[in-house]
């Protein structure tokens, strides 16, 4: 075979064969690399499990779904649509160049080796794809570099607490792809060249290329210059390949090799927390010397695959409310903390940099942090590569609850919990009296208590049955029911609080005694459909009890009637046309239980109503702040989120907030007083405000 060049097989350096160096490249490079993962795959062999393969093999067509949809095809990443094209460019060249970069590798073993051969159309057409991506690719990473360098968006920046900007090492990386996409171009390009030059059959190159400009830059390039860029080049790709693939596991590019695992293997469902150890079961729970995380093993090896996946893009810490409101907490620093503690703990080579026996909290995370999270999901939701925050949250609560570490403010409504079944601490027998105001207006509401039975069981949960404010939502979904003509109850003194929040509290113990009564409670009262006015106990019934009737939200359950025509709406003529509403979407609805629609079109059903979405909606609705025990914490903050959320509304051109939610309703009214708009802005539960809209 002629080639206008010695091919990088055929060469020498100095008495040694070119292809024996081209071998041993990249066999140290990948068993350096093989070693390398060995050792941060230790770790997650020495963590906790997590669901059995079992069940993960269970969910094969889901989770393929997945990995083609987030991983493959890249979904959330437009959701910040500059920084998003970016990827999807840099990703997509990436997979298109990978052929070339391994063909690459053989063709300083072997002249003239191809996967594709160049002369039939699969290999041609390729030839065209992948010279167009490494051009682009390099256009990408240079623009990247602008961007890290000069314009240095807000969500990239590391504050002091969490230790030094991770700038030098995104560069450094654009800078290897740099080089990648560049010595490629040049080793094809000067290869054209000499072709041309000599009058041989030359390989025709996609115009506006960087072969195809290397071609013409060095068009006249004598011989000798031709081939040592040539085989410098190849060199420089060779080299700069296999050191690229054993940097990656030890920063934040990580991701580039974990994040399709990470992808496959997160959630399918929403909404319910993990178990306190995977394998055990409730009645179990007794059994366990230690409950949640308190050392980095106490994580499951699915967390430790999450800390090995943050891109350290900052969507997650962009969109959390906490972070927004100056609370000490920003999720991407959950992750990137917990991989530099694996780091540390387990290093490559070396003897551990930190105190294996530390306990986390107090040196990794700090109690506040822990503490500060709503649990809203907007970081979860947010993540392009789905790492997942609740669980570790949880857990952790878990284990400083289980050490005694709980804020003063949250231990008595744990206790009142734990003694009357509600937060307040009032008694049992109260939980009804909301009630009577209903029955002097001739609606009697049953007590299933007593071996009564229904249809439909109404459960009020605490806040509603007790907060004076929140028990008009009670009375207004009282309302609607029975002008639906359901024969409907509640269970007056024998409900407990569903303890969604002592759970994500990490109260396991109580949650399961709560979860327990509540149980033989409901399925007591023989109904087919169990009904809630409160997101929290809607995803509490749904998520974290088993066993139970059907659970609708009462968006769900009016809208059903009044398009079945069994629920008349109408205009109130109490100046609808002065008035804008907006919705605001109660996270433990929307993100955790996917309700965003049923809320608008009862809304919209109603005549004459004028109602505009804020920016942030739907799955990217903004936490009030105050679900459940949030109403008792005291956090450290700068802002109330509830006020930041008010203020959403004001921007949006609405005057009245509509909520599904009496913890977003608690914090929205308070909000507006804070905020100084008595008077201009109101807040309305969507039940009061159907409510006013009917006979009811």
């Amino acid at each position: 075979m002629d080639f206008a060049l010695i091919p990088p097989a055929g060469g020498s350096f100095w008495f040694i064969p070119a292809w024996i160096v081209y071998t041993l490249i990249p066999v140290v490079g990948i068993t350096s690399f093989l070693y390398i993962i060995v050792m941060r795959l230790k770790p997650m062999v020495l963590a906790a499990p997590d669901r059995s393969w079992r069940e993960f093999l269970g969910e094969t067509p889901q989770r393929i779904y997945q990995v083609l949809k987030i991983w493959l095809l890249q979904y959330r990443h437009p959701r910040y649509m500059s920084a998003g094209v970016m990827h999807i460019l840099l990703f997509s060249g990436f997979l298109l160049l990978g052929l070339r970069s391994t063909e690459l590798m053989f063709v300083g073993i072997k002249s003239g080796f191809h996967f594709l051969g160049p002369d039939g159309f699969i290999g041609a057409f390729y030839n065209i794809v992948r010279a167009y991506a490494a051009t682009w690719v390099l256009a990408v990473a240079l623009f990247a570099i602008y961007r890290r360098v000069v314009t240095k968006p807000a969500r990239y920046a590391v504050p002091a607490k969490y230790g030094k900007d991770h700038t030098a090492e995104a560069v450094f990386v654009l800078c290897l792809i740099s080089t990648l996409v560049l010595a490629e171009g040049l080793f094809e390009g000067s290869l054209v060249a000499a072709q041309k030059q000599q009058g041989m059959e030359a390989h025709t190159l996609a115009p506006l290329t960087l072969a195809w400009i290397f071609q013409h830059m060095l068009a006249a390039a004598s011989k000798g210059v031709l081939q040592s860029v040539h085989s410098a080049a190849y060199f420089v790709h060779d080299v700069t390949f296999f050191f690229f693939l054993c940097f990656l596991p030890f920063g934040k590019h990580f991701h580039v090799v974990t994040s399709v695992f990470n992808v496959g293997l997160m959630r399918i469902r929403r909404g319910n927390v993990k178990p306190v150890q995977y394998g055990v079961s409730d009645a179990q729970l007794d059994d366990l010397d230690s409950f949640g995380v308190k050392k980095l093993e106490d994580f499951t090896w699915r967390h430790i695959l999450h800390f090995y996946s943050c891109v350290d893009c900052g969507r997650c810490s962009d969109n959390c409310p906490a972070n927004a409101a100056g609370r000490p907490l920003s999720p991407r620093f959950i992750s990137i903390k917990g991989r530099n503690l694996v780091f540390a703990k387990y290093p490559v080579w070396g003897a551990p940099k930190v105190n294996g026996d530390a306990p986390m909290i107090g040196t990794t995370y700090e109690e506040d942090e822990i503490w500060s999270c709503t649990t809203c999901g907007a970081c979860e939701q947010e993540c392009p590569v789905g790492i997942e925050y609740i669980d570790k949250i949880v857990d952790m609560r878990r284990g400083m609850v289980d050490e005694g570490m709980v804020p003063q403010s949250l231990q008595k409504p744990l206790k009142a919990l734990e003694k009357r079944g509600n937060p307040w601490g009032k008694m049992e027998k109260k939980r009804a009296e909301w009630t009577k105001a209903l029955a002097e207006n001739g609606i009697a509401v049953k007590e299933l208590n007593g071996g009564d039975q229904a249809e439909v069981l109404y459960f009020v949960d605490s806040i509603t049955s007790f907060d004076d404010r929140m028990q008009a939502i009670g009375q207004a979904t009282a309302k609607l029911i029975h002008a639906t003509g359901t024969d409907f109850g509640i269970l007056g003194k024998a409900e407990k609080d569903s303890g969604h929040e002592v759970r994500r509290f990490g109260e396991e113990m109580l949650f399961q005694d709560l979860k327990n009564e509540n149980s033989d409670n409901i399925k007591e009262t023989g109904a087919s459909k169990i009904v809630v006015s409160d997101p929290h106990t809607y995803n509490a019934l749904k998520n974290d009890y088993e066993g139970l009737p059907p659970v609708e939200h009462i968006s769900q359950f009016l809208l059903q009637h009044v398009k079945k025509g069994t629920l008349q709406l109408k205009a109130s003529g109490n100046g609808n046309g002065e008035k804008i509403y907006t919705y605001h979407d109660p996270c433990y609805l929307g993100r955790h239980s996917g309700v965003y629609e049923d809320p608008r079109q009862l809304l919209d059903a109603i005549p004459g109503l004028k109602r505009v979405d804020m920016l942030r909606c739907r799955d990217r609705s903004f936490c009030c702040g105050g679900g459940g025990l949030m109403l008792f914490y005291e956090p450290e903050e700068e802002q109330r989120m509830g006020v930041l959320r008010v203020k959403m509304a004001e921007e949006a051109g609405a005057n009245v907030i509509v909520t599904a939610c009496p913890f977003c309703l608690v914090n929205m009214e308070d909000a507006i007083k804070v905020a100084g708009l008595e008077g201009k802005m109101e807040a309305i539960d969507l039940a009061e405000l159907v409510a006013a809209h009917t006979d009811a």
